[in-house]
């Protein structure tokens, strides 16, 4: 447990059995560990694929070990079309969470319209535990950065969301921007 009483995301996952989600639905992120990236990306529209770079080896390695112990993780994206510049910087550098073992899928934002969606992007684990990520205007992660809910209708609600999306939505091959 970290020193705040709030687990980790690598003690979350770890103790995942069977399916950890993800649901994002903003059209760019301002999250500082990722403005050099993103920023030589624009410049340059090259996304470096090396898996030992950055922050890769730590995400890669939580991933590979959830999935090698049989955990599904999927994760589905909502974008507005046109693409913004991040979401095709994400959509270049998606090949690393799928090699790892990550499921992703892309749902243009039109086709989300009916679809009953929570006010937050969120992990939920085995369909127990929701963990909503909170960012600022900006994009940036908010103050305190993650909000935790067991409650059984939040967990529903945002469980049938993310199948909904999941259903409707494109595999990352499929998907071009």
């Amino acid at each position: 447990m970290s020193r705040s009483g709030v687990p980790s995301f690598a003690e979350l996952l770890s103790g995942t059995c069977r399916s950890a989600v993800h649901l994002e639905m903003r059209d760019a992120y301002g999250v500082g560990d990722e403005v050099e990236e993103f920023e030589h990306f624009k410049r340059t529209g090259h996304v470096d694929l090396d898996p030992t770079a950055r922050w890769w080896p730590q995400w890669l390695g939580l991933v590979r070990e959830a999935v090698g112990r049989g955990v599904v993780m999927r994760r589905a994206r909502i974008v507005s079309e046109p693409v913004t510049d991040y979401i095709r910087w994400e959509h270049a550098a998606t090949p690393l969470n799928i090699g790892a073992g990550e499921l992703v899928r892309w749902l243009p934002r039109r086709r989300a319209v009916d679809i009953a969606l929570p006010g937050a992007d969120f992990w939920l684990f085995d369909d127990r535990l929701v963990q909503f990520n909170i960012f600022t205007g900006d994009g940036d992660w908010a103050v305190p950065p993650k909000e935790f809910s067991e409650d059984p209708a939040v967990v529903k609600l945002c469980s049938d969301a993310f199948e909904a999306v999941w259903e409707r939505a494109v595999d990352h091959e499929k998907y071009t921007v």
